[in-house]
């Protein structure tokens, strides 16, 4: 099968969950026509042009041959394109080269391009997070030099952390800067799992690097932000001469085998700093959120793909008979525990559809409200998800992928049917841009210290009319869906309270629970998405407009989501509140046996 482009439930997710006309006041330009237009075109170019190369190129993968990367069959006429389509600009700005459009629809947009083909979509996708980093910290001269080329695609960038002794903890990175005596830089050291280090597929590679000037203090205070390209860059904006980096091999990955994992060697590289001495972590936080964000996208894209193969499966493939007809052979559609295992696939899906969205939508009003207030509730409200956006929306596509697997049998375990790749695509995710584990700490620190749970409170407070509504309403199905959104608001209000009281003076406790807290926290705003969903679809049914089928799917979607995942919010609580004496108490010897 091939990948088809979920326009219908894409425009429903912006529009009743995200709230994607809170935007057109900001953006006359992304009209409904306009959206419509740019979703439709996406779709086209998403299942028409990358997704008959992503089978490929897991297959063949990139290649690395005399100390260069070839791109994967077929990616380097894809990525012309995709540049000439003008797909990287959506919401960049204007006098940049960009379209000026809202972030919420690039991202609807990069679902579909992440669905057809992941290994593409990870090149662009961190072009997009330099050109924020860049736009937020780069001076007019660094700019002028470098935005076009990246908004328009013929150069692409990448971010520059990880090393073979520092993953995580950038504070033991060693990469060296050093002043060449210019007001440039030499930067020398390694850098591993750069994701597109190398490739073929365009003119110019701006690399984003982490480095240390020779005075920096040490830690994660004594980091700069560095720009080198692969070519360097004459005054005119013209590339010329290679620098000095290069790829030293490519990782052999589980999956994504088509997107080029690096190994880079700076090896006296000309460099650039980027915003202030030893304040890089900082300008590169901008690069690494809107990459977060984006790869949420990837999980909701990979699982969305998995999905669609698992329902075309269950439709080919005969076996048993059906539990409704008696019908024999039935499909494996019309069993029963086949038919709620895709309706849980595609209720997730669309959970952490709307919560990608309504991340986006926040960063749209937090970045061009006209109201002060406005901008900062809605900043607080884009950085409270954005750590739940990237590692519920990770995990759920994990999840979503092996079900998918699941569906299929003993076929899904055969790399021919194609269902294997999605769940060993989807496995980097958790990973990628900062652990899910580091996400939650994220949450359970910086963003409940914010006003001692303020941002949470908001969020909570929003939730709580779209429960009373479904309440009230007659439909019983309405009613258990708002019931168990109460359930779940209950139980965040319970875990957020003891983790903020926990966090003063028990600091392992809290950390032990934030897991479960993201956890917890992202089921109840994807409950919150498919509740609104819901809502709507009852608003439909009621006037007797559009596809009543549609409609009714959407708000039985919330209530299976409600009873197998909402209706588990308590238990998440506990798991929160359980402390980490036990952790304590445990030795590597008694837990090797």
């Amino acid at each position: 099968m091939t990948y088809r482009a979920p326009l219908r439930d894409l425009q429903f997710s912006l529009n009743e969950a995200a709230d994607y006309g809170r935007l057109l006041t900001l953006f006359p330009a992304a009209d409904a026509e306009t959206t419509q237009a740019v979703l439709e075109a996406a779709g086209g170019f998403a299942a028409g042009v990358l997704a008959p190369l992503n089978a490929i190129g897991d297959r063949e993968g990139a290649r690395f041959e005399n100390g260069a990367v070839l791109a994967a069959p077929g990616f380097g006429g894809a990525y012309r394109q995709f540049a000439q389509g003008g797909w990287n600009g959506l919401s960049a700005e204007i006098v940049h080269g960009g379209q000026g459009l809202p972030k919420a629809l690039e991202v609807a947009v990069f679902e579909m391009v992440q669905g057809a083909n992941m290994a593409f979509g990870l090149c662009p996708m961190l072009t997009l997070a330099a050109i924020e980093a860049l736009s937020a910290h780069g001076t007019e001269r660094q700019q002028k030099l470098y935005l076009r080329h990246l908004v328009s695609g013929h150069w692409t960038g990448t971010m520059n952390l990880t090393e073979p002794q520092s993953g995580s903890d950038l504070g033991a990175l060693t990469t060296r800067a050093d002043p060449d005596g210019h007001g440039g830089y030499r930067l020398t050291g390694q850098k591993i799992f750069i994701t597109w280090g190398d490739h073929d597929v365009a003119e110019n590679i701006v690399h984003m690097v982490l480095a240390r000037l020779p005075d920096a203090p040490p830690g994660s205070r004594g980091l700069s932000l560095f720009l080198a390209p692969k070519r360097l860059v004459a005054e005119d904006g013209s590339p010329g001469v290679a620098n000095a980096l290069r790829p030293a091999s490519l990782e052999h990955k589980l999956g994504a085998h088509a997107s080029p994992t690096c190994v880079m060697l700076f090896e006296g590289a000309q460099a650039e700093l980027i915003g202030a001495p030893n304040q890089g972590l900082a300008a590169m936080f901008v690069m690494m959120n809107a990459a977060r964000l984006q790869v949420g996208v990837q999980g909701v894209g990979v699982a969305e793909m998995a999905f669609q193969r698992a329902l075309a499966f269950s439709l080919e493939r005969k076996q048993g008979r059906s539990a409704w007809t008696g019908a024999l052979p039935a499909r494996l559609f019309d069993h029963p525990d086949v038919r709620r295992t895709l309706m849980l696939m595609k209720a997730k899906i669309e959970a952490a559809r709307g919560l990608c969205l309504s991340t986006a939508v926040a960063a749209d009003l937090a970045k061009h409200s006209g109201n002060p207030l406005d901008r900062d509730t809605a900043r607080m409200r884009e950085d409270l998800l954005t750590p739940i956006a990237k590692a519920w929306s990770t995990d759920m596509a994990v999840e979503v992928a092996s079900m998918g697997l699941q569906v299929h049998g003993g076929m899904g375990f055969i790399e021919e049917t194609g269902a294997a790749q999605h769940y060993r695509d989807a496995r980097i995710l958790p990973i990628y841009e900062g652990t899910n584990g580091i996400q939650a700490i994220d949450l359970m620190g910086r963003k409940l210290a914010i006003g001692k749970g303020q941002a949470v409170r908001e969020l909570v407070a929003d939730i709580m009319p779209t429960a009373a509504a479904l309440k009230s309403a007659d439909d019983a199905w309405l009613h258990t869906i708002g019931a168990r959104l109460e359930t779940g608001l209950a139980a965040v209000q319970s875990a957020t309270g003891w983790l903020i009281e926990r966090r003063g003076h028990a600091q392992p406790d809290a950390l032990a629970g934030a897991t479960p807290y993201l956890h917890l926290l992202g089921d109840v705003v994807g409950g919150w998405m498919l509740a609104k969903g819901a809502l709507a679809a009852s608003q439909n049914i009621a006037s007797g407009e559009g596809p009543q089928d549609y409609w009714r799917t959407k708000i039985g979607l919330a209530r299976v989501y409600s009873e197998q995942v909402l209706a588990g919010s308590p238990a998440l609580a506990q798991a929160v509140s359980q402390g980490a004496i036990d952790l304590f108490r445990a030795t590597p010897e008694s837990l090797a046996g």
